[in-house]
């Protein structure tokens, strides 16, 4: 029988030549192009097979399966490969229902949905992996229904997107029901081969709330510690800024709508200083206020220690924002506002399709 000669097109050998280089592609497929090339360089069937440690068998095969069809001759025929063992009605189950738990279940877990598809734990781990679905995974939200939510919006994200010259940014607002937490025994240090322990039960010994400022551009913090959490608190801090920054800056306070910052004495305090200029966040935006990141901060620091006393603790937060204030850390805002609104938007459509129909209600006679 006379040998297939074989002849490349331009496009060919390139993609020919991409797949015996790239790392990425197969170990069969690349066989089968090297054997192409070297058949179209002139090589007799033998050599190749000989070269390449394959049968000659082989060589003939892709040689003319490209003679026939070309590129498309080298790929596998379709229903080769190990078949799918896993009955379609599972499968089906497994990736529709995990979304629906039954109303005896908060969430499905592998074991269970093995269990009641008939298959086994491995399978709808799987199956759920490659569909990219995590049931055990949660978080939570809150969209806004502030009518000003843009105008709010741009406000507060034009201060950290372009700040403005010769002016203060403070992210402001209050930290309330800091508790003195007393854990009833004492707890073993860390140590090698034991972790901390600490008890699960705890004493209370009041609750303080920090009222702090946070520098967008420096990191600092202005901060001011009280027993109660009134107006006159609050209006007692914005003096606290008053007088512990430079009296020729105009000072930007981002804050919430808490009722407490909209007081009559405070509205008439600020109309006295006019270098304070008020930015409100959107009605349950609070995400937008970066003093809240610290917040966080100081949280894990509380959480994990025991007081004694309210002083204890105030002393505690004292020293946390002093060390702090010698290494400042800003918390910058890099997000665009184009891309916030477009995912509360999308947001908002989702949670409006999934809103079911309100049934109307019909008077009975009781």
């Amino acid at each position: 029988m006379a040998r297939q000669r074989i002849e490349l097109r331009l496009e060919e050998g390139a993609e020919l030549n991409r797949r015996v280089r790239a790392t990425t592609v197969s170990v069969r497929d690349r066989q089968r192009a090297e054997i192409i090339l070297l058949s179209a360089q002139g090589l007799t069937q033998q050599r190749i097979a000989e070269r390449m440690g394959i049968s000659r068998l082989s060589v003939n095969r892709w040689v003319g399966r490209f003679a026939l069809r070309r590129l498309a001759g080298l790929a596998d025929v379709a229903g080769r490969g190990r078949k799918r063992w896993l009955p379609e009605a599972a499968v089906r189950q497994v990736v529709d229902q995990a979304v629906t738990p039954p109303p005896h279940l908060g969430r499905w877990s592998c074991r269970t949905m093995a269990r009641a598809a008939g298959v086994s734990p491995a399978s709808v781990q799987r199956l759920w992996a490659a569909n990219e679905i995590k049931p055990h995974l949660s978080r939570t939200f809150k969209l806004s229904n502030d009518k000003r939510f843009e105008e709010k919006f741009w406000d507060v994200i034009g201060l950290y997107l372009n700040p403005p010259e010769k002016a203060l940014v403070l992210c402001c607002d209050e930290k309330s029901q800091c508790q003195a937490l007393e854990r009833t025994q004492p707890g073993l240090p860390l140590g090698i081969g034991h972790i901390r322990t600490k008890t699960h039960d705890y004493v209370r010994h009041g609750t303080l709330t920090l009222f702090a400022a946070l520098n967008y551009l420096e990191g600092k913090l202005i901060a001011r510690l009280a027993a109660r959490h009134r107006h006159q608190e609050w209006l007692a801090f914005l003096k606290t800024i008053d007088h512990q920054t430079p009296a020729d800056l105009d000072i930007h306070v981002i804050a919430d709508n808490y009722a407490t910052h909209k007081h009559p004495a405070v509205t008439k305090w600020l109309d006295r200083h006019a270098r304070f200029h008020m930015h409100y966040t959107p009605t349950s935006s609070s995400w937008m206020n970066l003093v809240e990141r610290f917040f966080r901060d100081l949280t894990e620091f509380i959480t994990e220690k025991s007081f004694a006393s309210t002083r204890e603790l105030a002393d505690a937060i004292t020293a946390f924002l002093a060390v702090r204030n010698e290494n400042p850390r800003r918390y910058v805002w890099k997000a665009k506002g184009e891309d916030i609104l477009r995912k509360i938007d999308a947001a908002r459509q989702a949670l409006a399709a999934s809103k079911p129909e309100r049934d109307s209600i019909s008077e009975t006679p009781h």
